[in-house]
């Protein structure tokens, strides 16, 4: 009788003993010792808020996970950190991105081929109290100890007067009244030793020197709304050089002031008239009636008093650091500042027309925008100066509020804002503080910021003073400015807000 228990397991017969069975035997391995599988490293799933433990907190938003290609995330987080520059120049503070120091050196990036970056340029941008001013000063400050001088070329707001005191040099202050007085047409190192200066080198520097006069008077006569076309190019350009003796071939050269220019072509010699091809004197009175009106308003009106004798300061060269302020002239209203900037550009650039070897200068132009609104003749001097900063080892920085302030010279499709929009690319440094929400867009239009850099600028730049975006080439970096204890006394703009 067969129970209700369990059935025994049947058991076939395995294969070592079928193969027995026909005279085949298997070899037999050595016993070996038995191991402990290795733990699954991806046993435990981690919940969607990340991973808890000491020290650690749940995600207040769920974690979300991607999987790509390093070609494939710069395009989705464009300010991933980039290749480091070199610890060389001056250390400006922290970059954000990567965590360590960040470091300012113009000049040396250009000499590097791994930079992308072909001429010392800076443009800053920012809102008033964003820190522009501080981050520059701390730059200049800082590069003294490289052998670098430092010039401000017009500072409209004497913010740079301390600086110059702390460092025991005394700002040239220009004004009504007062006895500084700048001459725009001043031979600067050109002039010297013109007597035993060889006929292809004299040549040469008349070219140099003749040529920075024409664009100075042209853009002095542009702020006047006055066409400077070749009759009156011819005019000024003979002018000059009968009054400075080139004509005659005099071994010495006089240096002209620009109311003795329009002496000239307003009671205009025998010689003048002939030299410029016109019939008689009033043949020649007639074509140039313009031209010696827009001048003859400029030296009664903006120009007096400041850039119509010759120069009456002496600026040491060697110093650290020299600025020329033009504060007094604020009351006098956005035009005469402009022109006054356009002076001291051309003065400036005579200055520096035969530097030394190794004479590194840092030239500051603030307000920029005032001497761009002149229009586009005004704005072609500074256009050169950028474009030889390479040959001068200049560093050239211009500070604006916003990039609109510098499509401001005219109509949209008009030369001057072409030449601004080219001002733009001959800075291949761009550093940019805080700005407003409404600035967003032109910062994608005329500086390419994609809408995350843009978002960087408007938002956390605006959060403390220093932050800035600093677009190196096409190299971005989220930069904090550090200041030193004395460095915050030097920057401090805030005197007068703080008195009130």
């Amino acid at each position: 009788m067969t129970g209700f228990g369990r059935r025994p397991a049947r058991r076939g017969r395995d294969i070592p003993a079928l193969l027995g069975d026909f005279g085949h035997d298997l070899p037999t391995l050595a016993a070996t010792p038995a191991t402990r599988p290795e733990p699954d490293p991806f046993s435990r799933l981690v919940s969607r808020r990340g991973p808890t433990g000491p020290g650690r907190a749940a995600a207040l938003a769920p974690v979300s996970v991607w999987r790509m290609t390093s070609e494939q995330t710069p395009v989705v987080w464009p300010l991933i950190a980039a290749s480091g520059l070199p610890p060389t120049g001056a250390q400006i503070g922290i970059d954000l991105l990567s965590g360590g120091a960040f470091y300012c050196d113009p000049i040396g990036w250009v000499t590097d081929d791994d930079i992308p970056v072909t001429n010392p340029n800076v443009v800053v941008f920012g809102k008033p109290g964003r820190g522009k001013s501080a981050t520059v000063k701390a730059f200049a400050l800082r590069m003294l100890g490289y052998g670098y001088r430092a010039l401000i070329l017009g500072d409209t707001k004497d913010e740079y007067e301390p600086l110059c005191r702390a460092l025991e040099v005394e700002p040239f202050v220009v004004g009504h009244g007062l006895p500084a007085r700048v001459n725009p047409l001043a031979f600067g190192p050109l002039g010297h030793n013109w007597a035993s200066l060889a006929a292809a080198e004299a040549q040469r520097r008349e070219a140099i020197m003749f040529a920075r006069w024409i664009v100075l008077i042209r853009g002095l006569v542009g702020s006047q709304h006055v066409p400077f076309g070749p009759v009156e190019e011819t005019a000024v350009g003979e002018a000059l050089r009968i009054l400075t003796g080139y004509r005659s071939g005099a071994t010495r050269l006089t240096e002209v002031t620009i109311p003795q220019l329009w002496a000239a072509l307003d009671q205009p010699t025998g010689q003048l008239v002939a030299i410029c091809r016109y019939a008689d004197r009033r043949h020649f009175l007639d074509a140039t009636r313009t031209l010696r009106d827009a001048l003859g308003s400029l030296v009664k009106g903006s120009l007096a008093g400041l850039f119509d004798d010759h120069t009456t300061i002496a600026v040491d060269w060697r110093a650290p650091i020299q600025s020329l302020s033009l504060s007094r002239l604020e009351p006098l209203g956005d035009q005469a500042v402009g022109i006054a900037l356009t002076c001291l550009n051309s003065w400036g650039q005579a200055m520096r027309e035969i530097a030394d070897p190794g004479d590194l200068r840092i030239v500051i132009r603030d307000e920029t925008w005032r001497q761009m609104r002149l229009g586009p003749e005004a704005m072609k001097s500074l256009d050169a100066n950028l474009r030889l900063s390479r040959r001068d080892a200049d560093v050239q920085i211009l500070l604006a509020h916003k990039p609109s302030d510098m499509l401001t010279a005219g109509d949209t499709t008009s030369q001057a804002v072409a030449i601004a929009r080219d001002l733009l690319h001959l800075c291949d440094c761009k550093i940019l503080h805080g700005q407003d929400q409404a600035v967003a867009d032109e910062l994608g239009t005329l500086l390419g910021l994609t809408p995350l850099a843009q978002q960087v600028v408007t938002g956390w730049a605006n959060a403390g003073k220093g932050r800035a975006l600093w677009l190196v080439g096409d190299r971005a970096f989220q930069v904090q400015t550090v200041l030193t204890e004395p460095e915050l006394r030097l920057t401090y703009t805030n005197d007068a807000l703080k008195a009130g």
